[in-house]
């Protein structure tokens, strides 16, 4: 058994790790990062990145179907090869997986494979296949990220019962498919296998899909989603499974009863849950928020030296937020009085359309008792959009009534992931509605929607009939 000394020790390689990892190795800090399953994590294996690679693989099928919109003739049906699919997909993967290797190796960052527990302050034990082996550090960094929830009735050991990671990881298109759960996960696979020809059934206990988010967004999706075939039940609780001749049957219940719906796999994204278990917290001492490690806004848990980042720290459990946590908490270990004071945290679902919020909705800023102004725009009115044949959805922001900043900006259309970044921006800093509207957007663009939208909530938009 051997034990080496690091400035730091990160446990942990996906979006939040590896960037805090790499970040410390630039600042010259003597950095091990110790990985259990997969360099990237989540988020570049079974999370983020495979499923933006089917998604947009079932958007370019779909695409190429309806190919005769614009003029071509496709010779007979379209067909998918999903075993060559499935390995384009993998290939994606394994490049941006390396890539991390490689800058990590490039940062003079020091990998380990293994599982690690922090065993006393300042100290770690790790699991390898050689054996255990004792690292100490003047740092201790927790970013273990976060695993689906399982719900009673349903578990993913049982073959017809999958997680988001089997999901992606299907050789062949089911015929038919149960989704429980209609939040993001859920609706991004939902299109994906909507789209490459499954009949799918979203079972949501709440009263709408996507809770939580701006109800005018849901009817766009809504209306895209039975387009391409989707059901969906609201308010309604899945009870259980059983096999059938010809495949599986789940049971539902709503106000009217139980009912069964027959399928061939049912996908449960409830959720997720933070890894925290078998890192030795109980024993530091380490106090928790819940089911989530308790930090401050430099990353710090009560245990001097430890830090936790990304899923484990809290909401939102997304990969962006995780990966700028890990360069604060890189720079608070370097020693510089630095924090995280993000006025804003994007969320994307990356549906068909996609839909972005960053700040405020306008119902959340109601609740808030908030005076506001709201400027709207249809992508129909917008000239990339009419030419891209992608005119569902709209942009919204959304101002102070007196003071014109902005609080926050949804967009649900075509590229709405890569729109809202400049809302982002215009939040961070403090951005009136004037400053996104004076600034001259290029034309034609998607983008210009934003800027309409902000004319719009001051009166004074050229596309849509001002109020």
């Amino acid at each position: 058994m051997s034990t080496t000394h690091y400035g730091a020790i990160v446990i942990g390689a996906g979006p939040g790790g590896y960037p805090c990892a790499i970040r410390l190795g630039q600042l010259g800090v003597k950095t091990l990062i110790v990985e259990k399953a997969s360099w990237g994590g989540v988020c570049l294996n079974v999370g983020c990145i495979p499923s933006k690679a089917l998604i947009t693989a079932a958007k370019k099928f779909e695409d190429i179907r309806h190919a005769d919109t614009f003029g071509f003739t496709v010779p007979g049906p379209v067909t998918l090869d999903m075993a060559r699919l499935q390995n384009w997909k993998g290939g994606v993967v394994d490049k941006l997986t390396g890539g991390v290797r490689t800058l990590l190796k490039a940062n003079g960052v020091t990998m380990l494979v293994g599982e690690a527990t922090v065993t006393a302050a300042g100290q770690v034990t790790v699991k390898t296949a050689e054996g255990d082996q004792v690292v100490t550090a003047d740092a201790i960094v927790l970013a273990t990220g976060s695993r689906p929830i399982q719900i009673p009735g349903f578990d993913f050991a049982d073959g017809p019962v999958i997680d988001s990671t089997g999901a992606l990881a299907l050789t062949e298109v089911p015929k038919r498919m149960v989704v429980i759960g209609g939040g993001y996960i859920g609706l991004e696979m939902t299109g994906v296998y909507a789209k490459l020809g499954c009949n799918v059934t979203v079972v949501e206990a709440m009263d709408q899909l996507l809770p939580g988010f701006d109800p005018d967004v849901v009817k766009v999706l809504e209306r895209r989603l039975k387009k391409d075939g989707v059901t969906w039940m609201l308010k309604t609780k899945a009870l259980g499974w059983e096999r059938t001749a010809d495949g599986i049957d789940v049971e539902v219940s709503d106000a009217t009863g139980t009912k069964k719906l027959p399928a061939d796999y049912v996908l449960v994204t409830v959720g997720r849950r933070p890894n925290t278990q078998n890192l030795g917290l109980e024993a530091l001492g380490v106090t928790m928020a819940g089911p989530f490690i308790a930090v401050d806004k430099q990353c710090r848990t009560n245990v001097p030296g430890l830090f936790a980042i990304g899923d484990v720290a809290g909401n939102p459990m997304l990969a962006h937020k995780a990966t700028h946590e890990g360069e604060i908490v890189a720079e608070v270990i370097h020693g510089r009085n630095v924090h995280s004071d993000a006025k804003v945290v994007p969320e994307v679902v990356f549906t068909d359309p996609e839909v972005a919020v960053a700040g405020l909705t306008e119902p959340k800023a109601k609740a808030k008792g908030l005076k506001i102004r709201v400027g709207k725009v249809p992508f129909a009115a917008i000239g990339r959009a009419i030419a891209n044949h992608e005119t569902d959805g709209f942009v919204k922001v959304v101002i102070d009534a007196e003071t014109h900043l902005v609080l926050g900006v949804t967009v649900v259309g075509y590229h709405a992931s890569d729109i809202i970044s400049e809302a982002a921006l215009a939040i961070e800093m403090a951005a009136e509605a004037l400053d996104i509207g004076l600034t001259i957007h290029p034309h034609p663009t998607l983008g210009e929607s934003i800027m309409e939208a902000a004319k719009h909530a001051l009166g004074e938009a050229i596309h849509v009939v001002n109020k």
